[in-house]
């Protein structure tokens, strides 16, 4: 109460309603150490309300979470502190995911479970189990409307992860109204019609809750929903059990609420005997955490190749050499650059064994399927290919709860054109650093017959705005191979490679390793002029090739420059950049099967873009390119012009 009224700004309801949960969870019932946030086997506790943050942060600082001390309270939500406005991931120890928009951090959690199954798969021997936590989410009526959050729960009764417990803090409210006002199903039915183990109990009885609590953490064989009905607000009669308390409206009243709970009119109080409690606690706690450091050091011991192993998993570490694990292909190759991406993935993989790979349905499409190891699920928790089902946005939020867990790299695959479904948690991603792989296929109008709802003529372009997410569009299954290596290196946030349906010839005029390489960097000079320089030819992805046709017919004063990476190559020096497009030359022609605004600052109001401003429309791949003017006489047509 005394933080949201501080800042005149926040959220009420959901700390005061659920009080009783988090003196259950973080007074007894979870295991965790405030002195050591990132211990392995910990259980993680996801606050996917994230509105109600200072639920969390009040419970963490009681617990003696070091982030979260007495002044980082007080400054909830100011500039600077460890206690913003919503929990975020990297800012606040204990805090395990960031769950600003409603409905992630269910995914989230459920991604979390997928780890740590995958983990116990992988690590635990018959003598030693160094990986036996549980996953708890705590999620209101919000996160329960949110498609994302019953995407990610029926894929979690579907693969029978019980490992995971979702708190439902079901207060019967919403933000503008009762709840009743826009919903009226069973939550109850339809759970247990998803392969949820279910109960229902008052959350605000301390003794119910606790005995529900350990119940769902021994039921095995399905995912536990607790459904808690609470009192919105509790403790200030004015605002409590109504809409008025999902925000700060009740701070007003928090002198005459702290009265009746018989608290003292100090601010910020914690009384002698609650902190006496927790520190004891923590002390329980850390002796919990000592006992497990020694079945883990004795598990090292006894499997120092396993132990390397995960140590590697943990710190992030991929070969330096990763490019030279990928094959060359055969000079006459032309193939799509999403086949391409499927010879490319199994030496990845094979060279990174903690890459893991889904699919939204479509790994007959997008061939991002591990060939080397089998699927995910119950009868085998090791398997490294997960089937998402035709859940785009749910599998986007899953692949971040991996992320999150930092064991594994997550990598997940659907068709461009639907990277909207899932562009949320791809910001969440982007905004977290997480490192997560986006292998999405059939990237332009070429995708052809399927017409215009399948051809995404505005999504890469659309994608590249999103600040640190790398979106890389490689020309030919060379460029794809440095694709993948570019994004196995990169750990402070996600990738996507956006790659055709259509089938690329090799561009055999431009060095194999000048093609991987200038991926790494974002931009390269892809075919150099052998005269005086006239004309920059500009392109990423399926349209190098035009490029590189076009500079044929102009001749010897034309370079041909491909950046397949925007984000890498505007990360470059100033001195790189000059020199891959030298500023002297204002001749500039840029050409994508795309939108073109985004190519005006590569080329100057000098230059001219070659683009799609318009939908796509229903033919053979070709014809449509054809058509909308995606062809290398475009190119030298645009250069005379200049």
């Amino acid at each position: 109460m005394d933080a949201v009224h501080a800042c005149s700004s926040g959220h009420l309801g959901l700390p005061l309603g659920c009080a009783e949960i988090g003196a259950v969870l973080y007074g007894h019932a979870l295991s965790h150490n405030p002195a050591e946030p990132k211990w392995l086997n910990r259980d993680r506790f996801v606050l996917s309300a994230g509105h109600g943050s200072m639920f969390l942060y009040s419970w963490l600082h009681l617990s003696g979470y070091a982030s979260v001390d007495h002044g980082q309270v007080k400054n909830f939500r100011v500039l600077g502190s460890h206690t913003p406005g919503h929990p975020e991931f990297h800012e606040t120890a204990g805090v395990e995911a960031t769950t600003g928009p409603l409905g992630q951090g269910v995914s989230n959690a459920v991604g979390y479970a997928v780890s740590q199954k995958m983990a116990a798969a992988k690590f635990n021997t018959a003598k030693h189990a160094i990986f036996d936590n549980h996953i708890v989410a705590l999620a209101g009526d919000g996160c329960m409307q949110e498609g994302v959050a019953m995407e990610a729960a029926a894929f979690a009764g579907h693969f029978k992860l019980d490992n995971l417990i979702l708190i439902y803090d079901s207060n019967d409210v919403t933000l503008d109204a009762m709840a009743d006002a826009t919903q009226s199903e069973n939550a109850a039915k339809r759970f247990e019609a998803i392969e949820w183990g279910v109960q229902t109990i008052d959350g605000n009885d301390l003794g119910a809750f606790l005995a529900a609590f350990e119940k769902a953490k021994a039921a095995t064989g399905k995912p536990q929903l607790i459904i808690a009905k609470t009192l919105i607000g509790k403790g200030i009669p004015e605002v409590a059990g109504t809409a008025k308390a999902h925000g700060e409206g009740g701070a007003k009243f928090i002198d005459g609420a702290r009265k009746g709970l018989g608290l003292p009119a100090e601010h910020f109080f914690v009384s002698a005997e609650t902190r006496a409690y927790f520190a004891g606690h923590a002390k329980s706690l850390a002796a919990k955490h000592a006992e497990w450091t020694a079945t883990f050091n004795a598990w090292k011991t006894e499997n120092p190749a396993l132990a390397t192993e995960l140590d590697s998993y943990v710190s992030g570490k991929i070969a330096a050499d990763l490019l030279s694990k990928i094959p060359v292909f055969p000079a006459d190759a032309k193939l799509a650059t999403r086949a391409a991406g499927k010879d490319v993935l199994q030496p990845v993989a094979a060279a990174v064994p903690n890459l893991i790979s889904g699919s939204a349905d479509l790994h007959g499409s997008t061939l991002n399927y591990i060939a080397s190891s089998k699927d995910f699920g119950p009868a085998n928790w090791g398997g490294r290919n997960l089937r998402f089902g035709i859940r785009e946005h749910g599998m986007c939020g899953i692949m971040n709860g991996i992320a999150y867990d930092g064991i594994f790299r997550a990598s997940g695959a659907t068709f461009l054109v639907f990277a909207d479904y899932c562009r949320g948690s791809i910001r969440i991603a982007a905004l977290s650093g997480l490192p997560t792989l986006y292998i999405f296929t059939h990237d332009s109008v070429g995708v052809g017959e399927d017409g215009p709802t399948h051809q995404p003529v505005e999504t890469v372009s659309g994608l590249r705005v999103i600040p640190n997410l790398d979106v890389i569009r490689p020309a030919d299954p060379e460029e794809t191979a440095g694709a993948f290596a570019a994004a196995m290196q990169r750990t402070t946030g996600p990738t996507l490679l956006s790659l055709t349906r259509q089938a690329v010839a090799n561009l055999n005029d431009i060095p194999v390793q000048t093609r991987r390489e200038g991926v790494l960097k974002g931009g390269y000079i892809a075919v150099k002029e052998t005269g005086k320089l006239e004309a920059i030819l500009v392109s990423a992805g399926s349209e190098v090739q035009h490029a590189v046709a076009a500079a044929k017919t102009l001749g010897a004063g034309v370079r041909v420059v491909s950046i397949p990476s925007f984000y890498r190559f505007d990360q470059q020096p100033q001195a790189y950049r000059d020199e891959v497009l030298p500023p002297s030359c204002r001749k500039r022609v840029a050409i994508e099967a795309g939108v073109s605004g985004l190519w005006w600052k590569y080329v100057g109001l000098d230059g001219k873009v070659i683009g799609i401003d318009r939908f796509g429309l229903s033919a053979p791949g070709g014809k449509v390119m054809e058509v909308l003017g995606i062809t290398p006489q475009a190119v030298v047509d645009a250069v005379k012009a200049l």
